[in-house]
This record gives C-alpha cells, sequence and structure tokens, in this order.
C-alpha cells in the first residue's frame, strides 16, 4: 500500500541475486591467471556457487543479523560458576558455517588451494566482515603448527575440515576446529618481546602453565589459540586449547568483550590466563620465529578483507548510479560522477590484482616467491588496508544521503574500512617491517625487483616510477622516517607493474597516469579527462544494465 503522496521513484533497486564473483572482472581474470588449466572449470564454479551465496538476499540478510545483534558475553552461570562463554547471533554461526563449508580454511592440502581459498574469502567476505576473523586465523595456524610435526598431524586435519561444530567441547570429539591467536598484551602492543605472560614448564614434556593476560584475542569462542609468553629459554609460541582432552574447561577467563567502531559481528576479548595448560610450538626463546608465517598469512588476509570491502563499497556506488537518475539522466553517465567512479574502481581492481598475485605466490611456493612475498606481503598490507577507509568513504557519498543510511549497508563497510590497516600490525610496524627487510634480506628485494621488471619497457611512466624509488631505496638518509613514503611508492609500482602486464588498456592507462605520472588531486574523481573512464566504470559494474 502506497499513499499518493508517498510514491516511491527514483531509487535504485537492492544489489542482490546476483553471483559476486562472476561480476567481478578483475577477479575473475586473476583466478584464470593464476590457476593451473587443468583445474579452472572446477575453482570457477566452486566460486560461482560461494558469489551467488554471497549475492543472496538470505547472505545478505545473515550479514545484517550478525551485525545488529553483537556477541554477548557470559562470565558465570545461574549458580555463580565461571563459565566464560560467548553468546553469538545464529546468523553468524551461519556465516561461519557456510565458509568453512566452502574451504576458506582449507589452503593447504589442495592444488592452487591458496589462490582459490583467496578468491573464495574476498568474495564470501563481502557479506561480513567480522566472521572472517576465525576463518583467517585458523588457515593461518598451519604453518606455525607445521614446526612440530606430531602437533601438525592432529590437528591440521581439524583445521582443515568442511565441517563446522560450535560446541565447546574437546576439539578430539569434534568434526572439525578453529583457531584463534593471542600476542598484543595492554603494556606492549605491537611490541610483542615486552609480553609479561609467564610460562612455567610443567613435569609433562612440552607442557605449561601460563600466567598473564591478553589485551586483544580475538574469537574467543575457538577451540585453540596460540599465544606467545615467556618461558626459561626467552618468547616462545604456545598452542593452549580452549578444553582440555579431559573434556574439562582450560582456565581461560573472558574478562570482558571489546566495544569495536566495526567489526561488529566478531568478539574481541581481554582475557587471563591463571595456571592456563598449554603445549609448547617450536623450541624456547623462538616464538617469533615461529608465529612469523602466520603473522603473515593473516597480513595477506587483511589485503584480502579490505579489497573485499573495497569491491563491496564499489559496486554498490556503481549500481546506484547505474539506476539513479540526476540532471536529466543516469548519474553513472554525468562525467564528474563517471570520473568519481572510474577513480575509485582503479583502486579497487589495483587491490584485487595484486592480493591474487601474493596467494598465487603462496602456492607457487619457490625460493623465489618466498622471497618475494616476504617483501611484497609487508608492501601490500600497509598500502591496500591504507586506501580502504578513503575508498569507503568516496563511495558512500556516491550514494548522498542514502549511503548515510544504516539500511544502505555503507556505513557498515565504513565503519569495517580502518580494521585491517590496525590489525597484525599498523602502518609503522608494516613499514618498519619492510626497512629490515630491505637491511637483511637482499634476496627479497632481489626478488622484488625481478617482479617489477617484468614490465619494463611497457609504460614510461612505470619506467619512471621505478627509477624514482631506486634512488630512494639508494639513499639511506633519514630512512626511518621517510619508510612510508618509500613502501608507499613500492606499493604503487607493484600495483603499476601488474596492472600493465594484466589489466585491459585503459585500466592500465589510468593507473599509470594518475598513480605514477602525476595526473591526479588529492581527491577521487581527479583523474584526467582524456582517459577512457566509462570503459573502466563498465568493467566495475556488478550486474550489466
Amino acid at each position: 500500500m502506497s499513499t499518493l503522496t508517498h510514491t516511491v521513484t527514483n531509487q535504485a533497486p537492492p544489489l542482490v541475486g546476483h553471483d559476486v564473483y562472476s561480476t567481478d572482472s578483475a577477479l575473475v581474470e586473476a583466478v584464470a591467471r593464476h590457476a593451473d588449466p587443468a583445474g579452472l572449470t572446477e575453482i570457477t564454479d566452486e566460486l560461482s556457487e560461494l558469489g551467488k551465496a554471497a549475492g543472496s538476499a538470505q547472505a545478505q540478510r545473515w550479514g545484517e543479523e550478525a551485525n545488529t545483534y553483537s556477541p554477548v558475553l557470559r562470565t558465570h552461570d545461574r549458580y555463580g560458576n565461571r563459565i566464560d562463554e560467548v553468546d553469538f547471533h545464529p546468523s553468524y554461526h551461519r556465516l561461519l558455517g557456510h565458509a568453512v563449508s566452502a574451504g576458506l580454511t582449507d589452503a593447504w592440502s589442495r592444488p592452487d588451494g591458496h589462490l582459490r581459498r583467496a578468491a573464495g574469502f574476498l568474495v564470501w567476505s563481502q557479506v561480513d566482515a567480522g566472521h572472517g576473523c576465525p576463518v583467517s586465523m585458523t588457515h593461518a595456524a598451519v604453518p606455525a603448527l607445521r614446526t612440530d610435526p606430531a602437533l601438525a598431524a592432529e590437528w591440521e586435519p581439524r583445521l582443515g575440515s568442511r565441517v563446522y561444530d560450535p560446541q565447546l567441547v574437546a576439539a578430539g570429539e569434534k568434526p572439525g576446529a578453529l583457531f584463534g591467536m593471542g600476542m598484543t598484551e595492554k603494556q606492549g602492543g605491537s611490541d610483542v618481546r615486552a609480553n609479561t605472560t609467564h610460562a612455567e614448564p610443567l613435569a609433562e614434556d612440552g607442557a605449561y602453565a601460563l600466567t598473564g593476560h591478553k589485551w586483544f584475542c580475538s574469537a574467543p569462542m575457538s577451540d585453540g589459540f596460540l599465544v606467545l609468553a615467556q618461558a626459561p629459554g626467552g618468547l616462545t609460541c604456545f598452542l593452549l586449547p580452549r578444553v582440555l582432552p579431559d573434556g574439562t574447561r582450560n582456565v581461560f577467563a573472558i574478562q570482558r568483550l571489546k566495544d569495536k567502531l566495526g567489526n561488529r559481528s566478531n568478539a574481541s576479548s581481554e582475557v587471563e590466563f591463571s595456571g592456563t595448560w598449554a603445549r609448547r610450538v617450536g623450541d624456547e626463546g623462538r616464538g617469533v620465529a615461529t608465529i612469523i608465517e602466520m603473522v603473515a598469512a593473516t597480513r595477506l588476509d587483511c589485503a584480502l578483507g579490505s579489497a573485499a570491502l573495497m569491491r563491496q563499497a564499489v559496486a554498490q556506488a556503481v549500481h546506484h548510479a547505474t539506476y539513479r537518475s540526476a540532471f536529466g539522466g543516469p548519474l553513472a553517465d554525468k562525467p564528474l560522477m563517471r570520473n568519481v567512479l572510474a577513480d575509485l574502481a582503479l583502486e579497487s581492481e589495483a587491490a584485487t590484482t595484486t592480493a591474487l598475485r601474493l596467494a598465487a605466490a603462496c602456492d607457487a611456493d619457490t625460493e623465489q616467491e618466498r622471497h618475494f612475498r616476504r617483501l611484497a606481503v609487508a608492501v601490500t598490507k600497509f598500502w591496500v588496508t591504507k586506501r580502504c577507509p578513503v575508498v569507503a568513504a568516496e563511495a558512500l557519498e556516491c550514494l548522498g544521503g542514502n549511503g548515510y543510511v544504516e539500511e544502505s549497508g555503507m556505513p557498515r563497510i565504513f565503519r569495517e574500512s580502518p580494521l585491517n590497516s590496525v590489525w597484525e600490525g599498523s602502518g609503522n610496524v608494516q613499514a618498519l617491517d619492510v626497512l629490515r627487510v630491505l637491511q637483511r634480506e637482499p634476496l627479497a628485494l632481489n626478488a622484488f625487483l625481478a617482479e617489477l621488471g617484468l614490465a619494463r619497457g611497457a609504460d614510461h611512466r612505470l619506467d619512471g616510477a621505478v627509477k624514482d624509488l631506486l634512488g630512494e631505496l639508494a639513499d639511506l638518509d633519514g630512512v626511518e622516517t621517510r619508510a612510508r613514503r618509500i613502501v608507499e611508492r613500492m606499493a604503487l609500482v607493484l600495483q603499476g607493474t601488474l596492472l600493465v602486464r594484466f589489466a585491459p588498456p585503459e585500466v592500465a592507462d589510468a593507473f599509470c597516469a594518475s598513480r605514477l605520472g602525476h595526473d591526479w588531486g588529492a581527491t577521487f574523481g581527479t583523474l584526467p579527462h582524456t582517459l577512457d573512464l566509462s570503459s573502466i566504470v563498465d568493467r566495475a559494474r556488478p550486474v550489466q544494465s
């Protein structure tokens, strides 16, 4: 029913009922580029099925509900017994169950596993980002566990399972398990060597009792956690099970849940250990070295998660502008709006293309690719996660007042957008990590420069930017103060290299002209008017009109 004064016109239809994967040209092309041709049909079918689920009204409702009804902490039962449980809305469990069944924790056991898992993570994260936290940590725990073959044999099949079971019981009684991570403490933050959690060896070989706190422990209902603590031999990595093998609950006191800006569907907590049982992973004093590959994997997921948010934001903006009319025609056809949309689309495509290149490097796992991703992951995490908030804000503005309304979904994207730049090492941490690699691991720089060399001579603006970068790298004066400047330039030339090699000419031309050729303003929508902006916008459109 509608009244005479309430006829709804000139509103874009909901972006629903479409295939999130198959309508993302940059993602589809990246998968086809890096996958083994023999398995491409299977991968495409799998990702398209996930994409249709992600674009469904049902999944979008799950995402809305999981964020509207945030997790609730229950520290005690009615009798006063400590239980330390977190209650989630059923839609959170549906999202997490679908992610697990789609293989988003199973990258390590199948051909092109990291590539297909990364593409799936990028697709499904567009429904809701919060449940991606335990998905990411479960996936990333595997390389750390492999430092102890016995632990890997016990836990890896559980982490790669396609069955999600939220029961709080011993992991050995479940068909699948999820992992969390606890490194941050309130006095140290990113400086994990300042951790004060203490690990006391027990009589059982490899077992310790942990006492201390963790200031940020996400997904506290996971089945196990990788944590850092000070053992007699120094900072050490430990596996801390939520429930002990005999079925009794480990000491894991959840003090409170964080009240976060975004990421509302995911429970992030402060936890206390008091004689908490844990198993050592790796040697004493080698905690950072043991957990570093897990950190690298979660950092790549930060880039993937930001790429997912950017893609969803741009898709919503282009979709709205396609159907919304103003000043005599569709918004998307207005030259200035077309410039804004094309500029946003460039940022999104560059992020997707780079993140999928790094996922493919994980599958190849040659010495050259290991050196390349050692540097490129930190560079990409720094830049892509920092571009996400500005893309989200500009895309929201493309919807005008409609974008500022909660029902549009854009405020949730905007609140989520700064997260990945903060988690797994903030911008300064990433930049300093890049400096350490440049100073200590020359083979990593060689591999990075070799990647840039694959596009040499293809675009004069890219060649000039690479030359300028080499000048920056050769100058060590004030290098720490200049770290962000250096990493930003490394990120842009890497993205430019990949787009020149793989993207359509109009995309590569626009990226190089703006990001590398200095023909760009300080805001989105300042691309040179001579570029083929219409083709760039058409390529980014999620559903053809």
